[in-house]
């Protein structure tokens, strides 16, 4: 819920911030306005959730007593920020809208993963595996295919990926999009871990070692990290996400996220050093992650 939200919901969420000592308490009229905005920041600084004023499921779970010390804080996201050199409204913008929201299901308390049945046939052909078994696709076409797809979705990506670890451990970990930021796992080298599996151990542990995962992302490839430090969004979301940023929008969430972000952290970009190098113009990007673009 956000800015605009109107209903049952937003009643709900009214009278939990006004029973957790909202003040002034709030007007229960069932219409997210500033106010009910400005409850919901006060609320998330008070228990450690990143205050960016959507009161999405972390901050419905905290309004009902619940903190999973899994989470980040904004702690966390500003060790981020100073990794890269940018302001933390500029690094809430980045987790809000080049995340999934939620790093861990809550059901299994396992970190979130996509498996790509593509990357896998790729890489178990580079691995050689199909000379082992040359009717690994015919057998199994929902988790080694050419062809993007299969989707089970939520908890059930790890029946897949449980399916594809019997095949080839290593391959099935590089082959799945790990934690909030749905980074490949064939990225474990580029990231500076000693091997995949490292990562994955990473990525079970905390959200605060998923934001550590896109700072490495980010920085091991200069011309995304300088366009981030620009604020060149639209730079930064085609190498981010892909030449085809353009048709989710990707440059205007960002503009638009980070904006909402100043107005929760006024005084981070008078912290933050401006960057004047100016950013190579570009070259093919490097795939990051498997959320289509």
């Amino acid at each position: 819920m956000k800015v605009g939200s109107k209903g049952l919901d937003v009643r709900t969420l009214q009278q939990r911030l006004n029973k957790a000592g909202a003040k002034p308490q709030l007007v229960v009229d069932g219409w997210y306005g500033e106010s009910t905005k400005s409850a919901v920041i006060a609320f998330q600084k008070a228990v450690g959730i990143i205050p960016i004023g959507i009161a999405g499921p972390r901050t419905q779970r905290a309004l009902q007593g619940a903190i999973d010390p899994k989470q980040a804080s904004q702690n966390d996201l500003q060790k981020a920020a100073d990794k890269l050199g940018v302001s933390l409204a500029v690094m809430a913008a980045v987790a809000e809208v080049e995340s999934v929201g939620e790093g861990f299901f809550q059901t299994t308390g396992k970190p979130v993963i996509l498996f790509e049945r593509h990357v896998f046939h790729g890489r178990a052909k580079e691995a050689g595996i199909f000379e082992e078994a040359p009717d690994l696709e015919s057998k199994y076409p929902n988790v080694c295919n050419p062809s993007p797809g299969g989707y089970a979705g939520g908890t059930a990506e790890y029946q897949r990926f449980k399916l594809a670890s019997t095949l080839s451990a290593k391959t099935a970990k590089e082959s799945c999009s790990w934690g909030m930021f749905q980074i490949m796992g064939y990225h474990w080298e580029l990231l500076g871990y000693d091997s995949v599996s490292q990562f994955v151990d990473a990525m079970h542990e905390s959200e605060a070692n998923h934001l550590d995962a896109v700072v490495r992302f980010i920085l091991a490839q200069p011309e995304m990290h300088s366009a981030l430090k620009q604020k060149e969004w639209a730079e930064f979301a085609y190498r981010y996400n892909g030449p085809a940023y353009h048709r989710n929008l990707y440059d205007v969430k960002l503009q638009r996220a980070y904006e909402e972000s100043l107005e929760a952290f006024p005084e981070s970009e008078s912290k933050t050093p401006a960057s004047k190098k100016p950013t190579p113009k570009r070259k093919p990007a490097r795939k990051s992650r498997s959320k289509q673009s």
